[in-house]
C-alpha cells in the first residue's frame, strides 16, 4: 500500500471503522434470527449491543494507555449487559420465559467485546456457532415440545386453599409445565383443575406423587 494511503487510513482511522462495521454485521446476523422468531430483542437491539461493546472495549484500550489496565472499562460490559438480559426474563405463575433471549444478549456483548479487542476470528466463529445453535437446536426443541402430552387433571382434596399450592408444587417438581390452574367445589370438598404439559412418562410419575403426597381423595385425567 502506498505511503499516502497508510497516512489516510491512520488519519481517518478506517481500521477502527472496519471493526465497528464488523460488529454491526455480526450483531445484525444474530439479531435478524431473533427478529424472524418474533423476539423482543431483535435486529436493532443486538446490533446496538454488539457495537456498544466493541466501542467500550476500544475505548478501554485507548484510555488505559501503556501503563493502565485495558480491561477496566470492558469489564463493566458484563455488568451492564446483565441489566438488559434481566429485562427480557419474565416470570409468570412459576414459568420463566426469555432466558434464551437473555443468554443471546450476553453472547452478543461478548462478540462485540472480542471485535473491539481485535479478536476477529474468535468473534466470527462464535457468531456462526450461535446461529447454528439458535436455528438447529431451536427446531429440535420445537419438535420435542410437539411430542409433549397435554392433560387436564382433576384433583379432589380437602377445602383448604393451601392444597392448591401443594398440588402445583408436586406437579412442577415432577417436571411438568403447569399451564392453568383453577378450583371448584364438589359437595364439601374442593376440586383443583390443572392443565399440565410434558412427556408422557412424567405424567405418570406426577399422578403417583399427587396421590401419595398431596392428600388427594380422587384423581381423574383427561388427555388432549
Amino acid at each position: 500500500m502506498p505511503q499516502w494511503a497508510d497516512h489516510l487510513v491512520e488519519a481517518l482511522e478506517l481500521d477502527l471503522l472496519g471493526y465497528f462495521l464488523l460488529a454491526v454485521l455480526l450483531g445484525g446476523a444474530i439479531g435478524l434470527e431473533r427478529e424472524l422468531r418474533g423476539k423482543a430483542a431483535g435486529l436493532r437491539t443486538n446490533i446496538l449491543i454488539c457495537l456498544g461493546a466493541a466501542l467500550f472495549t476500544r475505548l478501554s484500550v485507548t484510555l488505559a494507555g501503556p501503563s493502565g489496565d485495558p480491561a477496566r472499562i470492558a469489564a463493566q460490559i458484563v455488568t451492564g449487559v446483565g441489566f438488559l438480559g434481566a429485562g427480557t426474563i419474565l416470570h409468570s405463575r412459576g414459568s420463566i420465559t426469555g432466558l434464551t433471549s437473555a443468554a443471546t444478549i450476553w453472547l452478543v456483548a461478548a462478540i462485540g467485546t472480542a471485535v473491539g479487542a481485535g479478536a476477529i476470528l474468535e468473534a466470527s466463529g462464535t457468531t456462526l456457532l450461535v446461529l447454528l445453535v439458535l436455528r438447529l437446536l431451536g427446531s429440535l426443541e420445537e419438535y420435542l415440545q410437539r411430542q409433549a402430552v397435554v392433560a387436564r387433571l382433576h384433583v379432589e382434596t380437602d377445602p383448604d386453599p393451601r392444597m392448591v399450592e401443594e398440588v402445583e408444587r408436586v406437579l412442577r417438581q415432577s417436571g411438568l409445565e403447569v399451564q392453568e390452574i383453577r378450583t371448584g367445589a364438589r359437595g364439601d370438598r374442593m376440586v383443583v383443575h390443572v392443565s399440565v404439559r410434558g412427556p408422557r412418562r412424567l405424567h405418570d410419575d406426577a399422578r403417583l406423587s399427587l396421590l401419595r403426597t398431596s392428600g388427594a381423595y380422587t384423581l381423574s385425567v383427561e388427555e388432549e
